[in-house]
């Protein structure tokens, strides 16, 4: 068996929502972890290897350690695993120059479940001491009822209600694995670069991540392999189909498993993440009625935009659940004192952690005159640090209700786009709304 170097981390109670389509939805049960679905009665752990050097995105730094939205990619994966509470614990596997960056972003960003050891000069000898780490974790009876789910670190969309399938699938075949259908034709050449053959493509499907195994399964294949699989192999449904004679049961995944390779795969992401940020906006109205009905307004705005808005009056009492779920604020002000108020709802974001994941945007609509505008940009500046974009939207009063309706509009667009970019070089600035 192999020494796997380690570092243990202290484990915490944070309860974050992932992504895509659970990314928001951070309802939260007496363990701070989403409510579950389905109920998992034996044990399951992750392996995520992470010790890749990303040379085909063309950068310096490997891509899972790649900045997105001020957060690296692999906290993205780390979190998609560590929000379902039936998985007991996730494995790191990085390079041993990476151990301490490793270390820094769990503790920055306060994942939970995790352990990081260090990889080997290939892929499956990095998933070897990934599931090495796991045995070390229970006795061995209790491994013979282990589930081990290897995934990339830089596939960072994985729900789960597909990790549930993959691993009931392993469950009762000893392995299971992702699919997807071949986009493109696959072809043969020859040694001098013609056309050999074409192969039916519908008999042809391409092996994604995450793939699932019983432990003593992968962990015997491991231990049977040879130094050439070690050294040249990726695929571990292969290896244990080839020592353990266990045959995968394959399951056809979402179009969200996608790998992150190049360089604009990594756009992407970040283009999907705004986009799952940007769906919904809570809008406080501090009881005013006339505040009501502009956020009436803005409603329908939003709605038509495919933004889904709630009106309330505060963030207290039973609307304190909103910070929980949402990342997006609209405020109304008519003078220096509301910034009280606002300093509230920025307390509220703040103690439930949201920005420990993603920057949260809150936006104050002014209804007041340019001269009577509350002096918010240092408040902006600081809460900007914080993770937490403030910015002013100025919404013309007037008595002509076709301006006003103009107005209105303006601001809907104003702040959809607020909303959508998370423009940090724009937090304090006053926007005129018509």
């Amino acid at each position: 068996m192999m020494d796997v170097p380690r570092v243990d981390m202290l484990r915490e109670e944070p309860g974050r929502p992932a992504h895509p389509e659970t990314f928001l939805s951070s309802q939260r049960g007496k363990n701070g972890f989403a409510p579950v679905k389905v109920g998992v009665d034996f044990s399951v752990c992750v392996v995520l290897p992470a010790g890749g050097s990303g040379e085909r995105t063309g950068l310096q730094t490997p891509k899972q350690f790649c900045l997105l939205m001020d957060r690296p990619l692999i906290s993205y994966t780390i979190h998609a695993f560590e929000r379902v509470s039936w998985i007991r614990s996730i494995v790191v596997v990085v390079a041993e120059e990476n151990m301490d960056l490793m270390t820094s972003i769990i503790r920055r960003f306060k994942h939970t479940k995790v352990r990081v050891v260090v990889g080997g000069s290939t892929r499956h000898r990095s998933i070897c001491n990934g599931v090495m780490a796991v045995g070390e974790e229970d006795e061995e009876e209790e491994l013979d009822n282990k589930v081990v789910i290897i995934h990339d670190a830089v596939r960072p969309f994985v729900e789960e209600d597909f990790l549930y399938q993959i691993t009931m699938a392993a469950r009762e075949h000893g392995v299971s694995g992702a699919i997807r259908p071949l986009v493109s034709t696959v072809i043969a050449t020859t040694s001098e670069s013609f056309l050999d053959h074409t192969l039916e493509r519908a008999k042809y499907r391409a092996s994604e991540m995450p793939q699932a195994f019983m432990y003593n399964i992968i962990h015997r294949a491991y231990q049977r392999c040879t130094e050439a699989d070690f050294d040249f192999g990726t695929e571990c449904l292969h290896l244990v189909q080839r020592y353990c004679a266990a045959n995968a049961k394959l399951i056809e995944g979402p179009p969200n498993l996608w790998k992150v390779t190049y360089k604009r795969d990594l756009a992407t992401v970040e283009s999907v993440v705004k986009d799952t940020l940007s769906r919904s906006v809570c809008v406080i109205t501090d009881g005013r009625s006339h505040a009501r009905m502009l956020a009436d307004s803005l409603r329908t705005a939003f709605c038509s935009r495919e933004m889904e808005a709630n009106i309330i009056p505060d963030v207290t009492g039973e609307n304190g659940r909103y910070p929980l779920k949402t990342w997006n604020f609209i405020q109304f002000s008519m003078n220096a004192s509301d910034l009280a108020k606002v300093e509230s709802t920025l307390a509220a974001v703040e103690a439930n952690g949201q920005t420990r994941l993603h920057p949260v945007v809150i936006i104050v609509v002014h209804l007041s005159t340019r001269e009577q505008w509350p002096p918010f940009a240092d408040l902006a500046r600081a809460t900007s640090l914080r993770n937490i974009f403030t910015y002013g939207v100025h919404l013309q009063q007037t008595t002509d209700t076709e301006r006003q309706e103009r107005s209105l509009s303006k601001a809907a667009e104003l702040a959809s786009a607020l909303i959508r970019d998370r423009n940090r070089a724009l937090a304090g600035q006053l926007l005129q709304a018509w």
